[in-house]
């Protein structure tokens, strides 16, 4: 590991799209976390660790865009319990409820992992007493659970709702030309879009905060 940080601290800032930040943070979280270090594990572990945050990130932004209602009651929301004189901070979070919800709607409809598999119902059932319909999902775990589940899904969920606050809080978003965005999944283990996310973007606090 020590010989792979090195050849990465001298050699360029970009290394097939990444920082070399990026790479040397999970390369060694790969390492220590699975014990595994060959070329395939360590890009495939680098597509699960880091697109799977801007995947949702951009899956959340669409779906605010095209309902507007919502993403003006989350602006709401940090006004009233952050306010416009300052940015939103990791210890604020806790306060945004509103925030909260739509970050965990955007990982049920839009789970960075589906290919985990989906607990569902195949059939009417009655499971201890309690009657479970066709197509229900009885277990949501987008991170999956045990020995295997994702160890950065604390810092995942914090640059989402950091991240996604910060861009609520500071800019007023609308769609090109009032079109609703389009929705359509591409192919890829996180479940990205298939074309980019495109908004227009307007500063909604004080110029001295940017």
């Amino acid at each position: 590991m020590d010989v792979m940080i090195s050849n990465l601290a001298e050699g360029p800032d970009q290394i097939s799209g990444y920082s070399r930040d990026v790479i040397i943070k999970a390369t060694s979280l790969i390492l220590t976390s699975t014990g595994a270090g060959s070329t395939a594990t360590v890009k495939l572990d680098l597509e699960l660790i880091c697109f799977p945050t801007a995947t949702t990130l951009t899956w959340a932004l669409s779906l605010l865009l095209n309902n507007p209602a919502v993403l003006k009651a989350a602006q709401e929301e940090l006004d009233k319990q952050v306010g416009r004189e300052k940015w939103v901070e990791e210890s604020d979070i806790q306060k945004l409820k509103y925030l909260q919800a739509i970050v965990k709607e955007t990982l049920r409809l839009y789970p960075p992992g589906p290919l985990t598999g989906i607990r569902e119902a195949m059939e009417d059932c009655s499971v201890g007493g309690y009657d479970v319909p066709k197509g229900t999902r009885v277990e949501f775990i987008p991170f999956s659970s045990g020995r295997r589940s994702c160890p950065a899904i604390n810092l995942g969920l914090l640059v989402v709702h950091l991240t996604l606050a910060r861009i609520l809080q500071g800019f007023d978003l609308t769609t090109v030309a009032g079109l609703p965005v389009d929705m359509v999944e591409g192919p890829g283990i996180a479940l990205p879009k298939e074309n980019p996310l495109e908004a227009v973007i307007k500063p909604r606090l004080g110029l001295e905060l940017y």
